[in-house]
């Protein structure tokens, strides 16, 4: 198995989702994480547990090597969207639909071979932006908002029946491993709840 070169930020869960003017605010997809690194025509797709799945998603993997720049390592959610527009898990559990699985990025870790981690997440974000002005099939940009507006998102997430929100502080940098600069808050009511609670059963 290989060694990632980038290892992911974990958010911290939450109860509360922060509502301070330096927070920034993502919908939580409910999929698989997964650190893309392109290296020109290589590209990888790493798993949490360091799996490469390059070979699985192929419509992630053109949309990255269809970029215009040959070298950066994105940070994202690969998901399966329903009809409704909102991510299917169980579909995307059965592998029976990976030729229809997008990524959602919302951070960048690295570009061209410059170190983006230490930046704060606000610069990262425009960097990421820049990098994806071309909307390609495969990848999208998370949106997101900022500030106040944190606690009222999340109800209507829940209201929606997503899985939740994750709050990150606009200034901080990208550091591996569990953070408390990115919280977590779930909606209860979503299947990944259950998920979890067989998990530790």
């Amino acid at each position: 198995m290989p060694t990632p070169l980038f290892e992911p930020c974990i958010p911290t869960p939450g109860k509360v989702v922060p509502a301070g003017k330096d927070w920034l605010h993502e919908i939580k997809h409910d999929g698989y994480r997964l650190i893309v690194q392109r290296d020109g025509t290589r590209l990888r797709l790493f798993t949490r547990n360091g799996y490469d799945w390059a070979d699985r998603f192929p419509l992630i993997r053109e949309a990255a090597l269809r970029n215009r720049c040959q070298r950066f390592v994105i940070d994202g959610e690969a998901v399966l969207l329903g009809t409704d527009g909102r991510s299917d898990f169980n579909r995307l559990h059965s592998r029976r639909h990976n030729d229809e699985v997008q990524l959602y990025t919302f951070d960048i870790l690295g570009i061209e071979g410059d170190n983006l981690r230490e930046l704060p997440l606000h610069e990262r974000k425009t960097r990421l932006a820049r990098l994806f002005a071309r909307r390609v099939d495969g990848i999208f940009l998370s949106d997101f908002e900022q500030g106040e507006i944190g606690p009222d998102l999340y109800r209507h997430a829940c209201l929606m029946g997503l899985e939740g929100l994750v709050s990150k502080h606009r200034d901080r940098p990208y550091r591996a491993g569990r953070s408390r600069d990115w919280i977590k808050v779930k909606n209860r009511n979503h299947p990944a709840m259950s998920r979890v609670m067989e998990a530790l059963s």
